[in-house]
């Protein structure tokens, strides 16, 4: 230590840097402010915590009932679409004859028997094919009786 011009002793920059050392060792880390402030903290999250979920939640279910109202909207068009075409005469009319086979009084109706408007004779029965193994017998028996063998020979 030196002496100053006040006739007391000054201390030097070395015993300044020694004794702030001294008092940040002497002092803990954690303040009881710093305590209370992380408290603070803390209780402002957690009270937060709970508003922004419901708020994210109300926001999803708000963008799923927008698109279900969309989706509605697009069936009571469709929906309305289908009941003027239902109130059509010209539709039900159309319907009669396509459906029901029926025809206005002054039209001359046709009906087409089996859907084969060429021929008039019915068809014949299709041929019923028996189990594997008699088909399998019968081609055995035609080829040892057929033109492929009398060749070999």
């Amino acid at each position: 230590m030196t002496a100053d011009s006040g006739g007391g002793p000054v201390p030097s920059e070395g015993d300044a840097a020694q004794n702030r050392r001294s008092a940040s060792a002497g002092r803990p880390r954690l303040t009881s402010r710093a305590a209370v402030l992380a408290v603070v903290v803390c209780a402002i999250a957690l009270s937060l915590a709970y508003p922004v979920r419901e708020y994210v939640a109300q926001r999803r279910q708000i963008s799923q009932l927008e698109a279900q109202h969309t989706a509605e909207q697009a069936q009571v068009r469709r929906l309305l679409a289908e009941r003027r075409r239902l109130t059509d005469p010209r539709y039900i009319e159309d319907q009669a004859k396509a459906r029901l086979n029926m025809c206005m009084p002054d039209e001359t109706c046709y009906v087409i028997i089996n859907g084969d408007p060429g021929s008039g004779l019915p068809h014949p029965p299709k041929a019923r094919r028996g189990a594997w193994y008699v088909t399998l017998w019968e081609s055995v028996r035609q080829a040892d009786h057929g033109p492929a063998r009398d060749r070999v020979r």
